[in-house]
């Protein structure tokens, strides 16, 4: 399905799917709404997906009920410490013609040769084999032997990591991290949803979840959600944003958070994320035009992995999110932000 190909009608049918969607893990996930509809955004921008949280927060349910309603290969590969390189990425060989006895060393794909791979935490194995997944996320591709692989279409790699305080864990490295379009944090349910969650998981009930998007759909969808409209005033607002987390520039940050708790801050690559996540959010609320709402909304996920806290911040217990919250008071909004 070509995206030339499609009328009017057809671009409606596919947006309405995605609140389909939502509404088909909602059947497994109680609540938790917000960050389902941050992982719906991250695969509209194109991008990859971090989702940080205490074990047992239903993490990894999330995810793999989110591929069951979408029509794409799913892989999950549970990271351990004695995780290597070639148990993801694939590895050469040895085999034998039966025909002429030859010998030869043939590629045999990994489990990254998929479209939704599931990362599932990632941080408990060490670095080495953290970077094996760096030129899959960046490249959509993968090396070996000399040669190079493209990875099937759409590819996202949609990861889940426990916080770093907790024993046996491995930070990933910043330009990893920076690979992640958005780091979404999970938090603990209310009191409501859990007498839920309680209800549904102690019974004998179980959901069944359709398929509702296509990956063809998806594609369409991903080269809509680049066609949102976004104003000059809003593309300015957020390059003041990236601009104002950073102290080691020649300006000033206006924000005194800023210049109190970060060592540094974000490059261009966030003020990418920020315009391509607010379009998908635009896109996921029916409308063609981004508001300054919905660069709010994203602002969260899209920064919090691409600042580093100074020793200051740590012992005051300030959390990148505070800072954010700082930044997006102080940061001069535009007068009129859908000119």
């Amino acid at each position: 399905m070509k995206e030339e190909a499609l009328n009017e009608q057809q671009v409606e049918e596919a947006l309405s799917k995605l609140q389909h969607v939502i509404n088909e893990v909602g059947k497994v996930i109680v609540g938790q709404q917000d960050v389902i509809e941050e992982l719906l955004i991250c695969i509209l921008a194109g991008g990859h997906c971090l989702l940080e949280g205490v074990p047992g927060l239903a993490k990894t349910l999330m995810v793999s009920s989110l591929a069951k309603t979408l029509e794409l290969d799913f892989n999950r590969v549970q990271f351990t410490p004695d995780l290597m390189p070639s148990d993801i990425v694939g590895t050469e060989i040895l085999e034998t013609d039966h025909d002429s006895g030859d010998r030869f060393f043939k590629f045999q794909q990994g489990p990254v040769f998929t479209n939704i791979l599931l990362a599932d935490e990632i941080n408990r194995t060490p670095p080495k084999t953290q970077a094996a997944l760096l030129e899959a996320m960046q490249e959509k591709s993968v090396s070996y032997g000399g040669k190079a692989y493209q990875l099937p279409q759409p590819f996202f790699v949609l990861a889940t990591q426990n916080p770093v305080e907790q024993a046996g864990t491995y930070p990933l490295p910043e330009a990893q991290l920076d690979r992640f379009l958005m780091l979404v944090r999970v938090g603990y349910p209310s009191a409501s949803d859990e007498i839920e969650i309680l209800k549904r998981t102690t019974g004998n009930l179980s959901a069944t979840l359709s398929k509702v998007l296509s990956g063809e759909a998806m594609l369409v969808l991903q080269k809509l959600t680049r066609s949102v409209e976004i104003s000059d005033a809003l593309v300015g607002y957020v390059t003041d944003i990236v601009r104002a987390t950073r102290t080691e520039s020649e300006e000033k940050s206006s924000c005194e958070k800023v210049n109190e708790y970060i060592r540094w801050g974000a490059g261009p690559r966030a003020g990418q994320a920020l315009v391509l996540c607010s379009k998908a959010k635009a896109l996921l609320s029916g409308r063609y035009a981004v508001t300054l709402d919905d660069i709010n909304f994203v602002a969260y996920a899209v920064l919090r992995h691409r600042m580093l806290l100074n020793f200051q911040a740590e012992a005051e217990s300030i959390s990148t999110d505070d800072v954010i919250k700082a930044l997006l008071t102080d940061v001069k909004k535009p007068i009129s932000p859908l000119v």
